[in-house]
């Protein structure tokens, strides 16, 4: 027997019509790529995405068609993540901190029919226009007085359009069609770290129940009353969900632009109020050490996401120290992204601090509608006691099945319907998850594993030390054997005997660093992590100038 409910499906375009009509006065601020800032409405939002609606069914494409964006968070880039989704077409994200070869290869493996762009990516545009001309419209995302002089565009893409020019003589109206909710509506891939990027195809079922999900009190926690900032951006997964997030639940929402360092982003941060921020941990390494250095504080901000990698302690405390909670958050490019929270319980607020801390270092516990299993050798079900740690396994209704045009999907081989996410975890009886390491990352030394993240995690709470990363090195006995690779802080100094003493008591002694490597920064990837693969030469180059000392580790 059915109900008799509606069979309503799930949207995108319900959530515009819905912020439109029930929180047309929300603002929406966006620090431009011109300069300065842009406010306007929900309900203006809503009117000029209808508008780019109507130019996109102009320049001829249908239902299905991709259609590739290049651009920050911006207002501009909220009404194409409506336009083009809400007409049944597919939004396509694009990271622009790829290689220049990787953005040609996904342009080219997605199928994009039109690509937009903030005027900070012209040059990328410039050195790919040869292949972007079988693009039925290339768009730069600004008005014409702003318009780009280029040479090589005016050769090689004459047909550039403006964004202002394009939709300003279209109705400001636009019938939203009705169609399956499984219909794709957003496409992004991966960062390409273990050979080409891999294309995730959002459906707007999944799009919807994820900004449902995270919206909860103990997911992101997000009302009406919270001022929005997402500093994570648009171009990589979707800005976690909160471009779908904020305007479901009416939020003000303020976008950051172009300019994320320290200065810029606490002015912002003020100016506007923001009480709720999300990104990933090097942004926020940045904005708290010039925070620090000019004595200043938060007036309004009470909420912190942290994602991406792995949230150190020190992070944390520095964090709470000026009053902002932090809840560090988990996902993936596959799975939309967030399946983890680490939303504390009541009981858990009577900890001490100490204990209170690590469980907020860990990346939390499932959403519902996200399942979770840990397996160990053989497939097996690895206890959740907090200790026994094994591959995290995970399924859901965001969670993706497969990847865009390519034959082999993520499941798990020995775990049909799981997608292998590739962390080494444990998790406790109440569901809370800790990364171990990566599967790649994890230094396994004597027939032992030994955890990154932990060594990391330590190595940061030294006050000589900006940041850290720990890799492995080749090594005759053991296999491999850690290394500690650090970006000190002005004038600080950080030696063997001083790695030594610092981890002393703090982990076991074969787990200690072989030696220590000071750079002056560290490479990240193109989401803002840290670049193991790159930080593995960095060792390379340095195994012959730098003897490892025979006392650690034996």
């Amino acid at each position: 027997m059915l109900g008799t409910m509606m069979d309503v499906p799930l949207l995108l375009s319900s959530i515009l019509r819905h912020a439109a009509a029930y929180h047309g006065d929300g603002e929406v601020v966006s620090a431009t790529v011109e300069g300065g800032l842009h406010r306007y409405t929900y309900a203006d939002m809503s009117q000029r995405s209808q508008k780019l609606a109507n130019a996109l069914a102009r320049l001829g494409l249908k239902a299905g068609d991709r259609v590739g964006t290049l651009a920050w968070n911006g207002y501009r880039h909220m009404e194409l993540y409506y336009g083009v989704s809400g007409s049944g077409l597919v939004c396509h994200t694009i990271n622009p901190r790829l290689f220049r070869e990787q953005i040609a290869y996904i342009v080219a493996h997605a199928g994009d029919s039109a690509l937009f762009f903030d005027l900070t990516f012209l040059p990328i545009v410039e050195e790919l226009a040869d292949q972007l001309k079988g693009l039925k419209a290339v768009v730069a995302m600004t008005d014409a007085a702003h318009m780009p002089k280029s040479d090589i565009l005016a050769e090689k893409l004459p047909g550039l359009l403006c964004y202002e020019t394009l939709i300003a003589g279209e109705p400001d109206s636009f019938d939203w069609p009705t169609f399956d909710e499984n219909t794709a509506s957003g496409l992004c891939y991966t960062s390409g770290t273990t050979g080409d990027p891999k294309g995730v195809l959002y459906s707007h079922r999944s799009c919807v129940l994820h900004a449902l999900a995270i919206a909860m009190p103990d997911a992101l926690g997000l009302s009406s009353n919270d001022v929005i900032c997402p500093i994570v951006p648009m171009f990589h997964v979707n800005a976690w969900g909160l471009p779908f997030a904020a305007p479901m639940v009416g939020a003000k929402l303020v976008l950051p632009g172009a300019n994320l360092d320290g200065a810029s982003l606490h002015a912002l941060f003020e100016g506007e109020g923001v009480s709720f921020t999300a990104g990933v941990p090097t942004v926020w390494l940045g904005l708290l050490d010039w925070m620090d250095g000019h004595a200043r504080e938060f007036s309004r901000l009470k909420r912190v996401v942290i994602g991406g990698s792995a949230v150190p302690p020190v992070m944390v405390s520095r964090f709470h120290h000026k009053g902002v909670e932090v809840r560090q958050a988990w996902g993936m490019t596959e799975t939309s992204p967030v399946g983890l929270s680490a939303a504390l319980k009541p009981k858990h607020r009577a900890l001490d601090p100490e204990a209170r801390l690590a469980l907020e270092c860990k990346q939390g516990r499932p959403l519902f509608g996200m399942e979770f299993r840990i397996a160990g050798a053989e497939g097996r079900e690895m206890p959740h006691d907090g200790r026994s740690f094994g591959s995290m396994l995970v399924r859901g209704p965001w969670v993706a099945s497969g990847y865009f045009n390519t034959p082999t999907g993520p499941a798990h081989a020995d775990n049909p319907g799981w997608f292998d996410t590739g962390d080494v975890v444990t998790m406790d009886a109440e569901g809370f998850i800790q990364i171990v390491d990566r599967t790649k990352d994890v230094v396994k030394s004597g027939g032992e594993w030994i955890s990154s993240i932990e060594l990391e995690n330590i190595a940061q709470a030294h006050p000589a030390i900006k940041e850290a990363a720990i890799v492995a090195r080749p090594d005759q006995r053991w296999g491999e054997r850690p290394v500690l690779v650090v970006v000190l802080k002005p004038g600080a100094s950080f030696s063997r005997a001083d790695m030594r003493g610092h981890y002393e008591g703090k982990t076991s002694k074969w787990c200690v660093p072989d030696d220590v490597i000071v750079v002056q920064e560290l490479p990240h990837t193109a989401t803002g992590k840290l670049s193991k693969k790159a930080i593995r030469e960095i060792i390379l180059k340095e195994i012959g100038s730098h003897a490892p000392d025979p006392g650690i580790g034996s």
